[in-house]
């Protein structure tokens, strides 16, 4: 067989439906759309989220809570963990490393667990607890700021 002989198999070609192309072609005058209507009218459809003009589900539900735009939020590390890890200084680069915090992410650190140590710590908050137990094992905390509107409040 050649290139050229190839041929789609019978019956799995077929010809285009030609729609509303008069009475004897069997799909004329409302062309396949039913009888009046908003559906059958031409250049109009309706969203998926419409429901028919009542009140929209998301109106509906009463709304909740507040949420603070200017939270900042960080990531929780406990000294049991950098215990685990035995490193002399701990900041982000390291953590990050340790696949322990995203990029970007800011870091706290916590209390629960023991450090035997000294490590310098170069993180975004501690813990009023975690502070003590890193001073008491001979370890320094140094807080960093994370962007330019930090720096100068933490000066």
């Amino acid at each position: 067989m050649k290139i050229h002989q190839l041929s789609p198999t019978p019956g799995s070609i077929h010809k285009k439906k030609r729609i509303g192309r008069g009475i004897g072609s069997g799909h004329g005058k409302t062309a396949g759309r039913g009888t009046k209507g908003q559906k059958s009218r031409s250049g109009s459809s309706v969203p998926p989220w419409f429901e028919g003009g009542k009140m929209p589900l998301q109106r509906l539900i009463p709304k909740r809570g507040f949420k603070n735009i200017n939270r900042v939020s960080y990531k929780p590390i406990n000294l049991k963990k950098i215990e685990e890890l035995g490193f002399e200084e701990i900041n982000p680069d390291v953590l990050w490393e340790k696949k322990l915090l995203n990029w970007g992410e800011r870091v706290k650190i916590l209390g629960e667990g023991d450090i035997s140590k000294a490590v310098v710590f170069k993180v975004h908050a501690v813990s009023a607890t975690a502070k003590e137990k890193i001073e008491k094992a001979g370890g320094k905390v140094e807080i960093i700021a994370y962007n330019s509107k930090e720096t100068e409040v933490a000066k």
